[in-house]
C-alpha cells in the first residue's frame, strides 16, 4: 500500500504525552539515562499522527516525539463522528478492536487508544484491547487500524460501482 506524505504545517496540530519511559543503558563507567516519550498529535478533523522520541532530557524527547508524529500523520475517514465500519489494528502483540457507535456514545477506549481516537476526532467509538496493554504496541494498532478504514465511495469506486450498488 503506498502512503501518501501528509503535509503537516497547514493543520492546527494538538499534542498529547501518552508515556514517558526512563531507559538505561548499562555501560563500563555506570549507567547511561536517557527518556524515551510517545506523542500523539492530530488536528481533531480527521487527521492524527504517533511518535516517538528519545533524549537526555523529558522537554527534548516530547519535542522530538512531536517531530516524528508530524511525519507519521494519518488521514481518518469519518463518518458523522466515528468510523466507517469495525476492524481490528494489529502490531506486534497488541491488537485493538474497533467498533463503529451510535451518536451520543462517546469514546469507550483505554488511555492510549483514547488518545489517539480523540485526537483524530472521533466521538462515538468502542474499542476493545485484545493483546499486550504495552502503551507504544497499542497506540501504533490503533494507527494501523485507523490507515486501513475505507469509506463506502473509496470501495464504491475502486470496484466501479455505484454507492447505491455497493450498500444493496
Amino acid at each position: 500500500m503506498q502512503r501518501q506524505l501528509i503535509d503537516a504545517s497547514g493543520l492546527d496540530l494538538k499534542e498529547r504525552v501518552v508515556s514517558i519511559n526512563r531507559v538505561t543503558k548499562v555501560v563500563k563507567g555506570g549507567r547511561n539515562f536517557r527518556f524515551s516519550c510517545l506523542v500523539i498529535v492530530g488536528d481533531e478533523k480527521g487527521y492524527v499522527g504517533a511518535g516517538i522520541g528519545k533524549a537526555l532530557e523529558i522537554p527534548e524527547a516530547i519535542r522530538k516525539g512531536i517531530e516524528d508524529a508530524k511525519k507519521n500523520l494519518v488521514k481518518v475517514p469519518l463518518v458523522k463522528a466515528t468510523i466507517p465500519h469495525q476492524i481490528i489494528g494489529k502490531f506486534g502483540a497488541g491488537s485493538v478492536l474497533l467498533k463503529p457507535a451510535g451518536e451520543g456514545t462517546g469514546v469507550i477506549a483505554g488511555g492510549p487508544v483514547r488518545a489517539v481516537l480523540e485526537l483524530a476526532g472521533v466521538r462515538d467509538i468502542r474499542t476493545k484491547s485484545l493483546g499486550t496493554n504495552n502503551a507504544r504496541n497499542m497506540v501504533n494498532a490503533t494507527m494501523a487500524g485507523l490507515s486501513q478504514l475505507t469509506t463506502v465511495e473509496e470501495v464504491a469506486k475502486k470496484r466501479g460501482k455505484t454507492v447505491e450498488e455497493i450498500l444493496g
